[in-house]
């Protein structure tokens, strides 16, 4: 009995599974890889091997982990990294110079960090192994002052950074990580069903009482989408089919650029699928991507009058146009849609026909939040016979 007890006591601290698919696992390992060894040569090809400098200080094999494999934590932002690993090497470099005894200067140096990270809001727990190397690191260490700040600090936290942001931007992933912007999406959900507010929501947190690991945005924005995810599965008979716009305005990718900007301000669309002579979608051209040719910058003009190159308004929609379209067919249930606007930002899906794969349509927020309003009118008449 006392052996069942502790069994199912400690089966309690099991950890959860990790959802996360086994190429962003390599993904973060290769990045660490990438970082560290990035980190280890900058800091020999500029200050050499003479031994008064770590060429790796230890903190920064626990930053590359947030900075790699849960780059989108809070305590993973550059301002994270950056301010509380500078502002911890200056408290642990103060509490080794002041207290002569490493018993006393350690724990003290690890909450002065803590308390100051907290006040800057630069909470990154690496930072609390940054201070102990302050304290503790050795003659070595000890012989920099407040040189540690600088370097090896500064140096090889700046340069795990800019590593680990050139690695997210090459291999295609967000970072640094920013608030995702309301959708619009999320809202008529709200409005169409009973649900949380933002003041709901900070008021859980605030009785929480402690710092959880994301950010009051971010957990807004994955709830709110869980809520419509919940609220449009009742709707999987309904496909993009019976949602989408039909009437669909094209260009090719032999358009001029100011022909399909004048085509999206006379119909007031935000997109223009392009597409070959088979009626194959090839790309779509956006009112950003077109706005940027309409209003080159000053340098851009000065480059084209000097070497006489082509004006940007004079180019077509195939130089401007982005070629990886998302795009979702006929037959595809509305609920595939929500994480595509909620999650992913998209705001006009082209809809392909299931059989030829040639441009059927196109599905934009509107589309979708009106179909969600839609169905359950459809659903009244039935549950009123019902009773």
């Amino acid at each position: 009995m006392h052996r069942s007890t502790l069994t199912r006591w400690l089966a309690r601290f099991a950890p959860p599974p990790i959802a996360l698919a086994w190429k962003e696992r390599l993904r973060s390992c290769i990045g660490a890889l990438i970082g560290i060894g990035f980190t280890g040569s900058i800091t020999y090809l500029l200050l050499g091997s003479s031994g008064n400098i770590p060429l790796l200080v230890a903190p920064m094999g626990a930053s590359a982990v947030l900075l790699f494999a849960v780059p989108s934590s809070p305590l993973a932002q550059p301002w994270s990294i950056m301010g509380g690993n500078l502002v911890s090497a200056a408290v642990g470099v103060a509490c080794a110079h002041w207290i002569g005894n490493p018993l006393l200067a350690a724990p003290l140096a690890v909450a002065a960090a803590i308390c100051a990270m907290f006040m800057l809001r630069c909470v990154h727990p690496p930072s609390g192994a940054v201070a102990l190397t302050a304290v503790l690191g050795g003659p070595a260490v000890h012989a920099l002052g407040y040189r540690f700040v600088a370097a090896p600090i500064a140096l090889q936290s700046a340069a795990l950074l800019g590593s680990a942001i050139v690695y997210h931007a090459l291999t295609g992933h967000r970072y640094p990580h920013s608030a995702k912007q309301s959708t619009g999406i999320a809202d008529a959900a709200g409005q169409a069903r009973p649900g949380f507010t933002r003041a709901d929501l900070d008021a859980v947190l605030k009785r929480q009482g402690e710092l959880l690991d994301i950010a009051p945005d971010d957990l807004e924005s994955l709830l709110r989408a869980l809520q419509l995810q919940t609220y449009a599965r009742s709707f999987d008979e309904l496909t993009c089919a019976s949602i989408m716009s039909r009437e669909v305005i094209v260009v090719s990718a032999q358009t001029r650029a100011a022909t399909a900007w004048s085509i999206l301000q006379r119909h007031g669309v935000k997109a223009l699928p392009v597409t070959d002579e088979q009626q194959h979608v090839i790309g779509i051209v956006t009112r950003a991507d077109l706005a940027g040719a309409q209003r080159p910058s000053t340098l851009t003009r000065l480059r084209h009058t000097l070497f006489g190159r082509k004006r940007a308004s004079e180019s077509t929609v195939g130089t401007l146009m982005t070629t990886q379209v998302r795009t979702v067919e006929t037959a595809t249930p509305i609920a595939d849609l929500v994480p595509l606007f909620a999650d992913f930002g998209h705001h006009h899906i082209p809809v392909l026909d299931s059989r030829t794969q040639q441009l059927a349509g196109i599905v934009t927020q509107a589309n979708l939040i009106a179909g969600l309003h839609r169905q359950p009118r459809k659903q009244e008449p039935m549950q009123h016979r019902a009773a």
